[in-house]
């Protein structure tokens, strides 16, 4: 499956799982190395875990109520810093699942920990730093997205 194809089928996923309210948001997603994730060594390419880190982003934008709120008002994420620790190697077919977890904001960014597990073994972990961007704007600060998301959910 594509990425795109992932995507899509991360979206049309998130209408049929528990909505993220309460300031807790989380993502677990269940995915399989594919042949077009792998480089010549025939595991996971190390610039596919970061495009990974994406889906399980689009995830939470789309059941916390972000995505929606983005889409009205021509908002777009933007990945500020990203970090990863590659420790074990996934391989092709190989099952996984990927973690990701909204630790804090601040007046800015958001701050967000990623998990790839294969069973009860770490394959890699990151850290990364978005912000939510209003073209012409600048950066909408996270105070501001959540107003944005509860006055949507009002109507």
């Amino acid at each position: 499956m594509n990425l795109i194809f992932r995507m899509l089928w991360i979206i049309v996923r998130s209408f049929f799982m528990p909505r993220m309210e309460g300031g807790s948001y989380a993502s677990a997603l269940t995915l399989r190395v594919l042949p077009n994730d792998i480089d010549i060594n025939f595991h996971m390419n190390n610039g596919r875990y970061l495009t990974i880190c994406d889906l399980n982003r689009v995830d939470v934008f789309a059941r916390s109520g972000l995505l929606k709120a983005m889409f009205k008002r021509n908002w777009i994420p933007v990945i500020a810093e990203h970090t990863m620790t590659y420790k074990k190697p996934l391989n092709i077919f190989q099952r996984y699942e990927v973690k990701l977890e909204v630790q804090r904001w601040d007046e800015k960014y958001f701050y967000m920990t990623h998990t790839f597990m294969h069973g009860d073994r770490i394959a890699a972990e990151g850290t990364s730093k978005g912000c939510v961007y209003a073209r012409g704007k600048g950066v909408v600060a996270p105070a501001d997205a959540f107003a944005a998301v509860e006055q949507d959910r009002s109507r």
